[in-house]
């Protein structure tokens, strides 16, 4: 390696970086362990509560939201339709569009699910002050700005 090159952990910021991404980590095996009796995932869980909150979204728009593709969405719609979890509809005006949303039963198991990733939240955090939270908050959505922008310039 070059001398002029430095090594990552070099870097001041590396300790953060490494950091955040262990959290990340940790924090999506921890959700999937409580998850584990409901049989859902937290990709599953990222559906089901986007469509909690925005009922009548459609696919693209949830993919958007998730930041994933619509081959990743592809894959997990029908196994939640199969569980009769979400329907799709196509759109009134577009009838190219689909637009998803919760049964009653995926309601239900939706409910459950929020009130053990709430659990966790509470669990995990609740040493921390508010104002502690609402930084690292700030913090992590101007990180996510910045890697947004980055992959629209790529594209």
């Amino acid at each position: 390696m070059n001398k002029n090159q430095s090594l990552p952990w070099d870097h001041p910021r590396f300790r953060s970086w490494i950091a955040v991404a262990r959290a990340c980590q940790l924090m999506q095996q921890s959700l999937a362990r409580s998850l584990a009796d409901l049989d859902i995932k937290p990709p599953h869980l990222d559906i089901l509560v986007n469509l909690y909150r925005f009922e009548g979204i459609s696919q693209q728009e949830l993919a958007r939201k998730l930041l994933v593709g619509r081959s990743n969405m592809s894959m997990l719609l029908p196994q939640m339709e199969k569980r009769d979890l979400i329907e799709r509809r196509g759109d009134e005006r577009d009838k190219r569009v689909l637009r998803l949303y919760l049964t009653p039963e995926g309601r239900k198991l939706t409910e459950a699910a929020m009130a053990i990733q709430t659990d966790l939240i509470e669990r995990t955090l609740s040493d921390e002050p508010i104002e502690q939270c609402m930084a690292t908050a700030s913090s992590m959505e101007r990180i996510v700005a910045v890697l947004l922008k980055d992959l629209r310039d790529d594209e």
